[in-house]
């Protein structure tokens, strides 16, 4: 990072991070793209931890939620348990692949802005087929997924490892295949990712605990806080705002930003 850009960096960053990690947008590839065609750059921990912030956001949005369904699970509700394994279910896989392959995907995938780019473009038009495709709602209630289809959901979640897929976009796709409406496809999305996030959350900051000095803590702290503000304001709204319009307009984004971001690769060759 240029050191004339002070704080600015971290800030633009956090609000990137916000707006775009609960949309099937796919937030790592917007902020690896800022970096590699804007400069606006920081180490790939920093987009890891940021990221809890936005979780934040999920938890205080459902603060209310939240604390029902755990006391609902303490007191031996059924219902409170069966929405319980189904996030598990969904998260596993992610997280299994994300430990194995971490530094793999860190080290060399988030290098590749053509892949970046793809990953943009493909997704964007399989997310505009599935929302298109004629679908029998069967689930419109979260806590009534049934597992298999948390399983599937959470298969669909391990492509989002590589920058530019998206979790959100690629449990939605998962979730509407497997006959869910599209609200509860989003809505399940923010619920899966608090386990996600916060493990790896917890994983990068141990393995970069080292790494992390005066300077770049005080980026984090000031992407955290961004990224906490604008995801608040993202997952309040983006129910309603799907139910209305589908996912088709964050598909067209997509297939924008990954056809502009080749273009400009090529032309830059």
């Amino acid at each position: 990072m240029n050191p004339d850009q002070g704080l600015f960096v971290p800030l633009v960053l956090g609000i990137l991070e916000g707006l775009t990690e609960f949309l099937p947008v796919s937030s790592t590839g917007h902020l690896l793209l800022a970096g590699h065609f804007f400069g606006l750059t920081q180490p790939a921990t920093f987009i890891v931890l940021i990221q809890l912030g936005a979780i934040l956001a999920v938890i205080t949005v459902y603060f209310t939620r939240l604390g029902l369904l755990i006391r609902d699970a303490l007191t031996g509700k059924a219902y409170a348990w069966h929405f319980a394994l189904s996030v598990i279910l969904a998260s596993l896989p992610a997280v299994i692949i994300g430990v194995l392959f971490r530094d793999y995907i860190q080290q060399v995938i988030y290098e590749s802005p053509m892949v970046i780019c793809l990953s943009l473009l493909v997704g964007g038009i399989i997310l505009l087929i599935v929302d298109r495709l004629p679908k029998q709602v069967r689930y419109d209630d979260i806590y009534a997924f049934p597992w298999h289809l948390a399983l599937v959901i959470g298969l669909f979640q391990m492509l989002s490892l590589v920058p530019g897929v998206s979790r959100s976009g690629s449990t939605v796709v998962g979730a509407m295949l497997g006959g869910a409406s599209k609200r509860s496809a989003a809505e399940f999305t923010f619920f899966i990712a608090l386990p996600i996030m916060i493990g790896a959350f917890g994983y990068d900051l141990y393995k970069s605990r080292e790494l992390i000095d005066l300077s770049l803590g005080l980026n984090i702290v000031i992407g955290f806080a961004a990224a906490f503000v604008v995801g608040a304001l993202v997952v309040r709204y983006l129910l309603d705002f799907v139910s209305r319009h589908g996912f088709a307009p964050f598909a067209w984004w997509r297939i924008g930003v990954g056809g502009a971001g080749l273009i400009a690769l090529w032309m830059a060759h």
